[in-house]
């Protein structure tokens, strides 16, 4: 079980070639992949959007790559030839409308002017920068996945005893559930014979049988307990998952659905108390859950 929350980072150090990346990922619903580096890697930012992937399924991951190349390379000088030409032109000009000055435009002069010369732009990383990146990615996915295994493993321990006292507080509504026909029908009973004393008559079994049975049935909450408990069932085997923020997330919501038709049907004081209880517990363990990868 993995966390969302981490941070990784990755160094290369060699043969002048100095690069490092940091991943930093948060919690989102899907996987979403930031990545801020130089010019020189734009070209390659889906392989490093591949290599991310391939190791994390969900959630907000920003990647920064930052890059120092001390190798000595050979320096292109690039020559903007119709900016020399204009220069060299308009120059003229001014030789035929000043033609006491002295004339001192010469190729040495023309090379002067600004931008005229300028440097070859580096077109893309070489093989060894793309080696030197693969190899700092790698190691900072790396070491998030050593801090996001981690947290996930307290994540797990909390989501464990969580649903321990969920399966109690089922364990207690379902124990409850069992008296609240039996204590329903004494009362009625009780209820029809006190009002029936004052004419001498007294109460037909048959139909105080036939409404207790009727409120036992609309009260009757075994499917949601059942259910309940196969999502308990199922909720521990999701959590033995290295992914299971998605599958854990939709369960939630299941047990949300069955202790809401659970507190609808109550009518016992005891059973609704355990039933917010429940929603409660329901509530943190969502919490918890929107950590999970």
């Amino acid at each position: 079980m993995f966390s969302m929350t981490g941070y990784g980072k990755g160094e290369y150090r060699q043969g002048g070639v100095e690069l490092t990346v940091e991943i930093k990922t948060v919690n989102n619903r899907f996987l979403d992949i930031a990545v801020k580096a130089p010019r020189l890697f734009t070209g390659l930012e889906e392989n490093i959007r591949a290599l991310v992937r391939s190791e994390i399924s969900r959630g907000h991951a920003d990647v920064f790559v930052n890059l120092t190349d001390h190798r000595e390379k050979p320096k292109t000088l690039w020559v903007d030839a119709p900016l020399a030409q204009a220069y060299f032109d308009a120059a003229m000009r001014l030789k035929a409308l000043l033609p006491s000055a002295a004339d001192d435009v010469t190729l040495t002069s023309v090379l002067r002017y600004g931008d005229v010369l300028k440097q070859e732009e580096v077109q893309g990383a070489d093989e060894e920068i793309v080696g030197a990146l693969t190899a700092a990615l790698r190691d900072a996915l790396g070491r998030l996945n050593v801090m996001r295994a981690a947290e996930g493993e307290k994540l797990l321990a909390d989501l464990t005893a969580r649903m321990d006292r969920v399966e109690e507080l089922v364990n207690g509504i379902a124990e409850r559930a069992l008296a609240v026909a039996e204590e329903y029908r004494v009362r009625l009973t009780e209820r029809v014979n006190k009002a029936l004393e004052s004419v001498g008559a007294e109460a037909d079994e048959g139909r105080l049988l036939s409404e207790v049975a009727v409120f036992a049935d609309k009260s009757n909450i075994d499917e949601e307990l059942t259910r309940l408990r196969s999502h308990i069932a199922q909720f521990r085997a999701i959590c033995r998952e290295d992914a299971a923020g998605r599958k854990l997330d939709f369960l939630v919501q299941e047990f949300n659905r069955e202790t809401n038709t659970v507190c609808s049907k109550s009518n016992d004081l005891t059973v609704t108390r355990l039933s917010l209880a429940l929603k409660n517990e329901i509530e943190k363990i969502r919490e918890q859950v929107q950590n999970l990868e």
